[in-house]
């Protein structure tokens, strides 16, 4: 199955749409990585190649020690769920022994194939292998860099992670793993070691790239910047946006110009029907008024209330006397 190249966004988003000068050069090391991508792409299939499938059950696989996703698609979760429950689990996922119990096994790749299969009551098919702590990470992260959608965020945590773990002192691990060259490190290290406040309460973004990242980092620098949204953000629920919405407020709330004396922070309203078939999200900031919903009712709603707009708008000027 061809797979996409990992490095397409990061190449996309070369062009600087906010002035930061920071860019990936396409030569040298890149240029050859990008060059033999389809290679790349084949790495973990050739991990499983030869090796015997045997079925395990979810409940004695432990997820992996390091980390490479922020928050999972949801949609994109129930498709895999729909897609096994319909054909079967068609790829195996990699596990390895585990290091302290014995009976149990840690996933190497395919943490949301186990996951499905645990939903839906499943033994998951496997390829057991024998590695050390080392080889796990650089498989995981080569694996995930040829078959996933992870954004720059996700890999730039991966990257931390993997450096705080001290495998070598000059990245080696973390450039095997992502197959990125010793500048790309750089440049991801400096966006994820942001302060950990901060980047938990954006999570997962997926659409902002290395330039609104880094221009985000270079905001946060500014110490009267970092106090000032923390102090927004302890007073702001955020719950029920998904990570690019909570990246774009994040970054409203940096730069918007607010008035002389004024530092009212968005109110934030909740409203469910009593059958909780929909759930509307408020948010007042005194200049804009934002209706967002959300359960099984909401689109329905959503729709019925557009088209409502004009009577509805007719009876609100009608009850405060303008008509």
């Amino acid at each position: 199955m061809a797979r996409k190249n990992p490095f397409a966004n990061l190449m996309n988003e070369a062009r600087p749409d906010n002035g930061v000068a920071l860019d990936y050069t396409v030569k040298g090391a890149s240029r050859s990585i990008i060059s033999t991508i389809d290679e790349l792409a084949e790495r973990a299939d050739k991990l499983l190649e030869g090796e015997t499938v045997v079925e395990l059950d979810p409940a004695v696989v432990d997820a992996s020690f390091v980390r490479d996703r922020l928050e999972d698609d949801p949609q994109a979760f129930e498709d895999l769920v729909a897609a096994i429950r319909e054909q079967g689990q068609t790829s195996p996922i990699l596990v390895r022994p585990h290091a302290t119990e014995s009976g149990r096994y840690m996933v190497v790749f395919g943490h949301r194939r186990l996951k499905a299969a645990e939903r839906l009551g499943r033994k998951v098919r496997a390829v057991v292998k024998s590695m050390a702590d080392r080889e796990h990470v650089i498989a995981q992260g080569q694996e995930n860099s040829a078959r996933s959608d992870l954004s720059f965020i996700e890999k730039a945590m991966f990257a931390r992670q993997l450096g705080s773990l001290n495998y070598d002192s000059d990245s080696a691990t973390v450039m095997a793993a992502l197959s990125i060259d010793r500048a790309t490190v750089s440049k991801m290290l400096s966006v994820a070691n942001m302060p950990d406040d901060i980047l938990a309460a954006i999570g997962g973004a997926r659409a902002p790239g290395r330039d609104r990242w880094y221009e985000l980092k270079q905001l946060l620098e500014k110490p009267s910047n970092l106090e000032s949204l923390r102090r927004t953000l302890a007073e702001t629920d955020l719950d029920g946006l998904n990570g690019d919405a909570r990246f774009a407020f994040v970054m409203d709330a940096l730069t918007r110009r607010k008035p002389v004396g004024s530092a009212r922070a968005p109110k934030q309203e909740k409203w469910t029907p009593r059958d909780k078939t929909v759930t509307a999200n408020i948010r007042n900031d005194g200049k804009n008024y934002t209706l967002a919903f959300k359960a099984r009712d909401a689109v329905g709603f959503g729709e019925f209330i557009a088209a409502s707009l004009d009577e509805l708008y007719a009876a609100y000027r009608k009850q405060v006397g303008k008509e």
